[in-house]
Parts: C-alpha cells; structure tokens; sequence
C-alpha cells in the first residue's frame, strides 16, 4: 500500500507544484514580456515539489537543495521586479 501511495504522490506532488507555480508566475512574468523567467518559475517550482515528495533520508542534501531552490525562486522573482522597473 505504501509503494502505490508513493507512486501517486509524487506526480500528485509534481502536478500541484507545476499548478501552483504556473498560477502565482504566469501572470506576472508573462504581463511583463518575460517568457523565460516564467518557464525559470515553473521549473523551479516543479523542482521543489519533486524534492518535496522524494525520501527524506538524503544526509540533509535534500533539504539543503529545496533551500536552494526557494532561494532560486526568489532570485528570479527579484530579477522580474528589477527588470520591469528599467
């Protein structure tokens, strides 16, 4: 029960990520003529969802990544700010 749980929450996960990533990114990078900061967004978050729903035994790699990837996000989001600013 737990191997088939596995196998639909990780693409459950993936999906909501790309969703949720998709409706908080689309509309502010596409407004601004920014295609590949919002396909940057969207992996991102789809990155971040997979990490979320992998096993957490990584010797705190995994959780280090998803720090990073939340940074990253971050990262690109300042760079739309920035640059619909100039």
């Amino acid at each position: 029960m737990r191997a088939v749980s596995r196998r639909f929450l990780s693409p459950a996960l993936f999906l909501a990520g790309m969703i949720a990533g998709t409706a908080i990114t689309l509309p502010a990078a596409a407004q601004m003529g920014q295609p590949r900061m919002q396909a940057a967004l969207g992996h991102l978050n789809a990155a971040y969802a997979e990490l979320q729903a992998a096993s957490p035994d990584k010797g705190g790699y995994r959780l280090k990544a998803m720090s990073d990837v939340q940074d990253a996000i971050a990262n690109v989001r300042r760079g739309v700010r920035w640059a619909n600013r100039h």
